[in-house]
This record gives C-alpha cells, sequence and structure tokens, in this order.
C-alpha cells in the first residue's frame, strides 16, 4: 500500500517548515541555547505543522534523529480527544516521575488538548504547575479558546497561521515534480485556494486529483471539488438581480441537476458578491444581507429550499442600485468551502425562521391604506383587483416575510369567492399548501375582502407573476431630543454646560 502524500512529504526539521518562520527561528534558538521550557502550547488551523513542529522539537531536544517511522519510548504521544478522561491524566501524572530510559527528556505530546474534561484539566494543571525536571509537555489544539486560563499561563504559547496561498503553491508544484504528476498552475492555485491555507488538505486534494487524468488542468480539478462552472453561477445572480424570477429558478434548478450541492452554489454566488463589494466606494446593504444569508444555507435542514428562498428574497427586496452586471466582474477563481455542520447544528438549523409575533395592520379596502389608483375589473373579478392585491402582500411583508417572498411569485385570480393562485413552479404551490402559511395567508385575505375566500394553489407552465407597486413605508418621526422636551416642560431657560 502506497503511502499518503502528506506523510510522505511531512517535514522532519525545523529548517523544512513552510510559513512559520517566527515559531521555528525561535525554537532553534531555543534549543542551541539550552533553554528548555518544561511546557509547550502550539495554537492555529488544521493542517499547518502543529504536530510536525511537536514531534520535531521532542527529537530535537534530545538529540534523537528524527524520521515519520521513528518511535521512542521517551517520546509518548497523546490524542486527548479519545484519552480525554480524567482517569489517562491521573495516569499520565503517576507515571512522569519515572525517569526517562535512554533520552535527557521525556516528552509527553498531548494532541487536540481542548478534548480534555474540566476533571482531566484540573488533574494536568497539578502537573504543570510542579513538573519534574526532566518532563517537558507539548500541547496542541485547533481551539486554543477552549484551553483554560490556567493552563495556558504555565505555558509558552505558540500560535501557527495559515500558510500564505503562494507558498502552497510553490510547495505543492515542488511535490508534483517529484511524484511526475502533470499539472497546469491554474490548478494548483484552485486546490491551494481550496486548502485554505493547509498544507496537509492542499497535499491530500493533489493526491486525490492525480488519479482522475494524466494530466490535470483547472476543469478537471474545479470538477473534483464540485465548484460550479462561473458562467452558470453569473447567470443565475444575473438573473437574481435583474427580478427575472422565472429564468433565476430554473438557472438554480440546471445547478442541481448536474449535481452541484446548495453549499456549493451559494459558496459561488458569495464569491462573485464579495468580488464586487470590494470593487464598490460605498458597501450597499442589501448586497450584504444577501452574503450574510448565503452563508447560513449549509447549516440549514433543508439546503435546496432555502437557498431558493434566500435568492426569491433578494430578488424581491433588492434595489435597481444593487443589481450587478456580472459580466463586468472579473474574478480570478471561485473557490467552495462548505461549512462543516455537526448533525447536532443540522438538527437545530431553521430554514425559515419566522418574525416575532407583532399586531397585524388593520386594512382597509379603500384606497387609502395602499396609495395605488384601482383598475377597472370584470365582473368575475369584481371583489378583487390589484389593489387588494397589493394590500395582502403588504401585510404578509410586514410580519412574515419569507411567505411573502414565495406569495409574490404567484398570479392571482378571483372568482365566486375564490382566490386561485398560479405558480410557475410546484415548489411554491407546495410551500404555500402547507397548513400553516395556507392559515396565515386565509386570515389577511379574510382580513382585506370582509369574508372567507377558498384558497387554490395550482402550478401552469410559464405563468408570469401578477406584479404590482406596494407602498413605500411611511419615514419614522424623529423623536424629540432631551433638552427640546426639558424646554417644553420648564419653558424657555439658559442651558449651562457641564
Amino acid at each position: 500500500m502506497g503511502k499518503a502524500l502528506y506523510r510522505k512529504y511531512r517535514s522532519k526539521s525545523l529548517d523544512e517548515i513552510i510559513g512559520q518562520k517566527h515559531i521555528t527561528d525561535t525554537l532553534t534558538n531555543a534549543i542551541k541555547s539550552g533553554r528548555i521550557s518544561h511546557a509547550y502550547l502550539l495554537t492555529g488551523p488544521r493542517g499547518v505543522g502543529k504536530t510536525s513542529v511537536a514531534r520535531i522539537l521532542a527529537h530535537q531536544i534530545n538529540d534523537i534523529p528524527y524520521t515519520d517511522d521513528s518511535a521512542h519510548l521517551d517520546i509518548i504521544e497523546i490524542d486527548a480527544a479519545s484519552n480525554r478522561r480524567i482517569d489517562e491524566i491521573r495516569d499520565l501524572r503517576d507515571k512522569v516521575y519515572i525517569a526517562p530510559t535512554s533520552s535527557k527528556y521525556k516528552v509527553y505530546i498531548i494532541d487536540e488538548v481542548h478534548m480534555l474534561t474540566k476533571e482531566a484539566f484540573n488533574a494536568l494543571l497539578k502537573t504543570l504547575e510542579e513538573p519534574p525536571e526532566h518532563v517537558v509537555f507539548i500541547l496542541a489544539t485547533t481551539d486554543a479558546h477552549k484551553v483554560p486560563e490556567t493552563i495556558v499561563s504555565r505555558t509558552q504559547r505558540f500560535t501557527f497561521k495559515p500558510v500564505d496561498k503562494q507558498a502552497v503553491i510553490d510547495h505543492l508544484a515542488t511535490i508534483a515534480k517529484a511524484e511526475d504528476i502533470s499539472v497546469t498552475p491554474e490548478a494548483l492555485a484552485l486546490i491551494a485556494e481550496h486548502g485554505q491555507g493547509s498544507f496537509r488538505d492542499s497535499i491530500s486534494l493533489l493526491d486525490q486529483a492525480r488519479g482522475i487524468n494524466a494530466t490535470l488542468d483547472e476543469q478537471t480539478v474545479a470538477h473534483m471539488l464540485g465548484i460550479p462552472q462561473i458562467t452558470l453561477v453569473q447567470e443565475l445572480l444575473q438573473n437574481v438581480t435583474s427580478k427575472n424570477t422565472a429564468k433565476a429558478m430554473q438557472s438554480l434548478q440546471d445547478l442541481y441537476a448536474q449535481g452541484y450541492q446548495p453549499s456549493s452554489i451559494a459558496a459561488a454566488v458569495s464569491t462573485i458578491l464579495r468580488d464586487r463589494v470590494l470593487q464598490q466606494d460605498t458597501v450597499d446593504p442589501q448586497l450584504l444581507q444577501l452574503m450574510h444569508d448565503l452563508l447560513t444555507v449549509p447549516a440549514a435542514h433543508q439546503p435546496e429550499r432555502y437557498l431558493e428562498l434566500v435568492l426569491l428574497s433578494a430578488s424581491a427586496t433588492i434595489s435597481e442600485q444593487s443589481q450587478i452586471n456580472t459580466k463586468e466582474v472579473v474574478i480570478e477563481q471561485v473557490t467552495i468551502q462548505a461549512p462543516k455542520v455537526s448533525a447536532k447544528e443540522n438538527k437545530i438549523s431553521d430554514p425559515l425562521p419566522e418574525a416575532p409575533a407583532i399586531e397585524k395592520p388593520k386594512l382597509k379596502k379603500e384606497t387609502e391604506a395602499v396609495s395605488m389608483p384601482a383598475k377597472k375589473t370584470t365582473n368575475a373579478m369584481q371583489d378583487f383587483d390589484e389593489t387588494s392585491w397589493a394590500q395582502i402582500l403588504t401585510a404578509l411583508k410586514a410580519q412574515y416575510n419569507t411567505l411573502y417572498g414565495v406569495i409574490r411569485m404567484a398570479k392571482p385570480t378571483f372568482a365566486n369567492d375564490e382566490l386561485t393562485l398560479k405558480f410557475a413552479f410546484a415548489f411554491h404551490q407546495k410551500r404555500v399548501n402547507e397548513t400553516k402559511n395556507l392559515h396565515i395567508l386565509s386570515e389577511i385575505v379574510k382580513e382585506v375582502l370582509g369574508k372567507n375566500v377558498k384558497i387554490t394553489c395550482i402550478v401552469e407552465k410559464d405563468v408570469e407573476p401578477l406584479k404590482v407597486e406596494l407602498p413605500k413605508p411611511e419615514p419614522v418621526p424623529a423623536k424629540t431630543s432631551d433638552i427640546a422636551s426639558i424646554s417644553n416642560i420648564f419653558g424657555g431657560a439658559e442651558l449651562l454646560e457641564s
């Protein structure tokens, strides 16, 4: 069985560690001068060299050559994720007083130390306070904030940083040359971008990709990573911002049909938006809101449905000033990195958060409620017109913005006390037909029309929604200042500055 590339090319000395010079120089000087601390804490993101530095340091302070397969009785590695209980730490505490077998120091490397229980940390703390002179602890973690301050204060802390993208590309190119892997610079750049500053992740991706084709190009790597084609994503975003919801939903369905996941699509759209925002002199709050909503897609209980609602809501609320000509946006790479969500987080995620209950606005049928002239209607529409539809949408938007984003996609018709909503997509029909949403809509329609109305939702291909202009919200009157209030109470008076 062949060895994984990230293991084969793991650093064997501090000089070979890339991108952490601020740490390796300090440790090298400390070893040369003999200033060895009794405890070190290595923190930082995954795959940047924490475990490698810990192993190299353990060997170098003992003047022992380090190889990937080396094992020594005086260097003990402990995985805190699987040895997190107090019993394991008590056993460690009892054994630290045993002298090294053949080395100067007995070194304990505790990986993912943040996983220890509270009781285990307390047991470890006692040992760190008064350690034997022949013992050195090297603690490593990706979540430094979970390590108690009492532990941190008794160690020398070294913070690793994500590796620069160009450094990762250069290292990948060196490995590819040594392994006789034919890969284009663009493909290496995409792998490095997707690795997000992690050497281990980037090398693992290269190892995975080399089995696909004899020559690795950007398109091959993008397909392996599940990154949607940039032209398809640009088309989707253009349809959203130009309020062409029917085409936007079709573009989204095309991406789904090609096997792209909602998290990947959301990340690709977010990348384009971020590039656009950085090119603007002023930040558009509507684009920022869309970027914020896209970040929550991977954690949603139903990511596909939630992404559709996010895009529909954006299309409904985005202004003409916020519309994006994606063809003018120059993007170097679109990188997808879906956040990892635990099963527990996935269960509690709610794709449709409801606004807190507020008092429903009293709606009237008169045109004063909605500033819009009523159009002449046929006999079949004598109790329902565009003004009534605008009132319904206004009430929905005020209290149930998510449901409003779906309802506005409908083309309404009214006859014989029955309101028929025609949708172009079955998804919208099913969403409105849910018991809770249908009840909300029925109550609002009853309040607008003054009578109970049967609501029927159907799907009709290529139907165009009824677009109406909603009234602009009235400006909130400015609050009277405190000084003005005092003046009104006590009359005119000279106010002294403090």
